[in-house]
């Protein structure tokens, strides 16, 4: 038996705030950017948009960043 999903509603009159998708971060090659974990860097490659990962060169070393990019943001 399959399990019914139905998206939540949110009444106007409930006292609870309706949530929100976060804006979804966009990188394109040479842009500037810092990492938690890694530092400052360049983007020097974009998969699909950025909608799936970015290479990023560190300097000494290049990692491939997934998504989501909770902690790289664009300097």
């Amino acid at each position: 038996m399959r399990k019914f999903v139905a998206a939540r509603r949110v009444l106007p009159t409930s006292p609870f705030k309706a949530r929100t998708e976060a804006p979804r971060k966009h990188f394109a090659v040479g842009d500037r950017v810092t990492h938690d974990q890694y530092g400052l860097g360049r983007a020097i490659e974009v998969e699909g948009d950025s909608d799936i990962a970015v290479l990023v060169d560190f300097g000494s070393r290049r990692e491939r960043i997934t998504q989501p990019y909770a902690t790289m943001y664009k300097l």
